[in-house]
C-alpha cells in the first residue's frame, strides 16, 4: 500500500491546490478546536475563495443546522455563505425529501436536538418528538401514555443531550409495530471530543434502540457512508476526480473520500496522528497529510 504524501513546502501547496476544484471540509479538528480556530486558518479559506475554489464544510455533528453553523461560524469571524454547509441533520432531510421522497402525508419521529428539527423544516417535513418530549415525570407514568401516532413513518436518530425513557420507548414502538417504518441515524460517531475529554456521540444515542430492536438502521447518513455523499454528489453535481475530502479522523472524513472516490487529505490539528498513516499495519491511508490547513497560508505572503 503506497505511503502518503506529506505537504511541507510552497511549491506542494501550489501543486495540491491545481489538482481539486471543490474542497469538502471537515470542521472540528480542520477549521477549530471548539471554540478556538485554527492558526492561519481564516487567510487560507479566503486564498481558496481568491483561487475560485468550492468550499463545502462537512460535519457529523446533528446538533447544529445550517443556520446552528452559520452562527458560529459568523461569531468566530470565519467567512462563510449560504450553500456551504452540509451537516449530516441536513444531509438527513436532504436525504427524506430527494431521495426516500419521503410521503407528505406522514411524519419524522426524531430522536434529537434542534439542529434536526430546523432541518426536517426547512425541506417541509412533518416530525414529531424531539422537545415536544423533553419533559418526561417517570412518577407520573404509565406504558399506557404511549399513544401511536399513525403518521409516523420514520424514526430519525441523531445526538440528544435530552434523551430519556420516553423518547426510545415512543421510537421503539414505531419501529417494532411498523416494519415499513424507516429507521434513519445521522451519523454513527461513538464519541467526540470536548473540554479536553472525550464523550458520548450520536451513535451511542441509537445503541439502545438497535440493541432492543436486534436491528440495524437502514440508513446511517454521516461520514464515512455513502448516502451523505449521494446527497451532497446530487445537490451540488460534483466532479469526483476534482474533489477532495479535508478531515482530521480517519474512521469518518478520509474513509468517506475514500468511499467516494474523492482525493484526500489528512491534517493533524485533530485526532488523528502522523503515526496512524505511517505505521506498517495501517489500513486508512489519505493521499495526502499536512501538519495544519493553516500552513498553505504561506502562498499569501
Amino acid at each position: 500500500m503506497s505511503k502518503p504524501v506529506k505537504l511541507s513546502n510552497a511549491s506542494d501547496y501550489e501543486a495540491f491546490l491545481d489538482k481539486y476544484d471543490t474542497f469538502l471540509i471537515d470542521c472540528d479538528g480542520v477549521i477549530w478546536l471548539e471554540n478556538i480556530v485554527i492558526p492561519n486558518l481564516r487567510e487560507v479559506l479566503s486564498l481558496l475563495r481568491k483561487k475560485g475554489k468550492n468550499l463545502l464544510f462537512v460535519s457529523n455533528n446533528s446538533e447544529k443546522s445550517r443556520k446552528g453553523f452559520k452562527k458560529k461560524f459568523e461569531k468566530l469571524n470565519i467567512e462563510i455563505y449560504d450553500g456551504e454547509i452540509f451537516g449530516s441533520a441536513y444531509a438527513s432531510a436532504y436525504y427524506l425529501k430527494n431521495i426516500v421522497k419521503f410521503p407528505s402525508d406522514k411524519k419524522v419521529y426524531v430522536v434529537g436536538n434542534v439542529g434536526i428539527t430546523e432541518e426536517l423544516e426547512s425541506e417541509g417535513i412533518r416530525f414529531a418528538g424531539a422537545a415536544e418530549d423533553v419533559k418526561f415525570d417517570s412518577t407520573d407514568w404509565t406504558f399506557a401514555n404511549i399513544k401511536q401516532d399513525p403518521e409516523v413513518g420514520a424514526v430519525l436518530c441523531g445526538f440528544d443531550i435530552n434523551i430519556n425513557y420516553l423518547k426510545y420507548a415512543k421510537a421503539y414502538t414505531y419501529l417494532h409495530s411498523n416494519p415499513e417504518c424507516l429507521f434513519l441515524l445521522t451519523n454513527d460517531d461513538p464519541t467526540f471530543p470536548a473540554g479536553g475529554s472525550i464523550f458520548p456521540a450520536g451513535g451511542t444515542i441509537a445503541a439502545p434502540l438497535i440493541t432492543a430492536l436486534g436491528r440495524n438502521p437502514d440508513v446511517v447518513l454521516g461520514k464515512p457512508n455513502k448516502p451523505m455523499l449521494d446527497c451532497i454528489v446530487q445537490k451540488l453535481s460534483l466532479n469526483p476526480e476534482r474533489t477532495c475530502m479535508i478531515g482530521d479522523r480517519l474512521s469518518t472524513d478520509i474513509l468517506f473520500g475514500i468511499n467516494g472516490n474523492l482525493g484526500t487529505l489528512l491534517v493533524l490539528t485533530g485526532v488523528a496522528e502522523e503515526k496512524d498513516i505511517l505505521a506498517e499495519n495501517a489500513r486508512i491511508i489519505p493521499d495526502y497529510y499536512i501538519s495544519s490547513l493553516g500552513d498553505i497560508a504561506i502562498l499569501n505572503t
